[in-house]
């Protein structure tokens, strides 16, 4: 069985999800730890629970879900692995930090492995399907597990929210189509794990989310 554990980071206060099973391989999505603090606190769980970090995943490449990329690579040697279609918001990093007026420290790594959306991805014996879910971002994905019941959704679905869409690549007709099309077809009784906020279900979410 699956197991999650959430740390909330950084003053966007980010969702970064530490996935593993009964081997103690781990993913890594959404790295979104700033500080050194922060830092600190994703190496000393992962090390407490004994894992061994083996996959490092962006959903999507705004700035908030990317900080911690490069700790993450030079702690653990794993690579960076994204939709390609992330590549210019990846390659925006620096500008948009300066932009937010954020000081960083590390450029982001490029890319080891490009992920597609239809495609099946494995950490120790757990299967995570890769569904396709643009419109917050250019090319976001998401991460469905049917055996254990839950998708890590990023940006794109929130608990009675869904993404923004007013930053470059975002387009709400995509993101109601990518929530509709990717995410309502899951069962009702499946988790959502957002980037933000907490957890919800697609069930609350196809009642009571006014956005759709």
């Amino acid at each position: 069985m699956t197991q999650i554990q959430i740390f909330e980071f950084s003053p966007f206060a980010e969702n970064t999800y530490v996935l593993w099973d009964e081997t103690r391989q781990c993913i890594i999505f959404d790295p979104g730890c700033y500080t050194l603090e922060e830092q600190n606190i994703l190496k000393k769980f992962i090390s407490d629970q004994a894992l061994q970090p083996v996959r490092l995943i962006n959903t999507h490449c705004h700035l908030d879900h990317v900080f911690g990329n490069p700790f993450v690579v030079k702690t653990w040697g794993i690579g960076l692995e994204i939709h390609e279609g992330e590549l210019p918001v990846l390659g925006s990093f620096e500008r948009v930090c300066q932009m937010y007026g954020i000081p960083f420290h590390d450029a982001q790594p490029m890319p080891v492995n490009f992920i597609e959306g239809g495609e099946t991805i494995t950490f120790g014996q757990t299967k995570l399907k890769v569904l396709y879910t643009p419109g917050h971002s250019p090319a976001s994905i998401s991460f469905y597990c049917q055996e254990d019941g839950f998708v890590i959704a990023g940006d794109v679905l929130f608990q009675e929210s869904i993404g923004r869409t007013d930053l470059p690549g975002g387009n709400m007709d995509t993101l109601l189509h990518s929530i509709r099309t990717q995410l309502f077809t899951l069962p009702d009784e499946t988790i959502v794990y957002p980037g933000h906020g907490p957890a919800t279900t697609i069930r609350h979410e196809k009642e009571y989310n006014p956005f759709l």
